[in-house]
């Protein structure tokens, strides 16, 4: 097996060239399930762990474990039934939502892609939703990948030229394709995008047909599929887990578990980009500091009262602002608390040594 298949190049060798030294070995995550990882090495797939060493040297969470197209330095360890990961190289791009729940956190969805595929549905149901495209589209301005959204189930559309204007009127000049997974037309428009054993990731809620499209990618049922509940056009979760795989075409894409949520992580520097009319309207206010409420020379005002500002987009744009600066007040004062645990410890631990030395 080449490893050059799984995306291996000249650059991850240099970044590597430390931990050959160390008799390591490179190695791709291409699964994760419960602690536990399959990786693909050049020799073939192994399933791996961190090691104790690895997990002591980790500060920050598990944001800093090894995630799905991660690429990591692994001992092979040939007895035993399972390889150590010791280290995970320097990640290109890292598609991060905020963790569920009330952590203040990362979750890491897929590292080291290069383009990440936004797919809603039209097929009439909750797949088609122009605040989620956005939400979605500040992740992937935030992770440092490419942009792609895909509107699948177009079988189903009465209107798709309609549908594509209104996606376009949230995403701006990211390419949109229109395809159907499960009549298999639209899905080759994809393939260019992955060549060169470029990675892909499928980013959307349960119910978008990301599992066909997998499926129609590889030309295999590799993907369980189920279809969208009726009685509330809810999708179901097929897939529960992160996992890479190799297109027979070229490329590599990997498959994610429906989101319900999709509150970025560390993207308030990049929502001028996902809403840049705003963003070019603000530059024209009076004021630097401009809140865009009821300030004299408010561009922004001006604009809404006019009508070339859609308020559906302002509003959108001024909740996720409200969000990030809320994240990163957290981020810091989580940062702070653990500052003064630290020292805390640091000044418990000094206290022992000086008891010890003065018995």
């Amino acid at each position: 097996m080449n490893l050059r298949e799984w995306g291996w190049d000249e650059n991850w060798a240099a970044a590597f060239a430390p931990h050959a030294a160390a008799g390591l070995e490179p190695a791709r995550v291409v699964r994760q399930d419960r602690g536990a990882c399959e990786i693909q090495l050049e020799t073939g797939g192994r399933t791996a762990e961190p090691t104790g060493r690895f997990r002591h040297a980790v500060e920050a969470g598990e944001a800093d474990m090894p995630g799905v197209g991660d690429w990591v330095a692994v001992d092979p360890r040939p007895t035993c039934a399972r390889a150590g990961i010791e280290a995970v190289l320097s990640r290109r791009t890292c598609l991060s939502r905020q963790e569920v729940g009330r952590a203040t956190r990362a979750q890491v969805l897929a590292a080291n892609v290069d383009l990440v595929f936004m797919v809603s549905a039209l097929d009439a149901g909750r797949g088609f939703n122009l605040p989620r495209i956005e939400r979605a589209l500040a992740l992937v301005r935030a992770s440092g990948a490419e942009a792609v959204a895909v509107l699948n189930k177009a079988d189903l559309c009465d209107d798709i030229g309609a549908r594509v204007r209104e996606a376009q009127s949230a995403v701006m000049d990211v390419p949109i394709v229109a395809l159907s997974a499960i009549e298999g037309w639209g899905v080759d428009e994809l393939r260019p995008w992955l060549a060169g054993n470029r990675t892909g990731v499928l980013l959307g809620p349960s119910g978008v047909g990301k599992s066909a499209l997998v499926n129609a990618l590889l030309g295999a049922g590799i993907q369980e599929t189920q279809p969208v509940r009726e009685e509330d056009a809810r999708g179901r979760h097929t897939t529960t887990r992160r996992e890479l795989f190799r297109i027979p075409s070229g490329g590599l894409l990997i498959d994610t578990a429906g989101l319900r949520e999709f509150q970025p992580w560390g993207a308030g520097e990049e929502l001028d980009s996902v809403f840049p009319e705003v963003a070019a309207l603000a530059e024209q206010c009076r004021f630097r500091d401009c809140r865009h409420e009821a300030e004299p020379g408010c561009a922004v005002q001006r604009a809404l009262g006019e009508g070339s500002l859609e308020a559906r987009r302002f509003e959108h744009y001024l909740s996720l602002k409200r969000e990030q600066a809320y994240q990163e007040q957290k981020r810091d004062l989580g940062a702070q608390l653990a500052e003064k645990t630290r020292w805390k410890k640091i000044a418990q631990w000094q206290k022992e040594i000086f008891r010890h030395r003065d018995r």
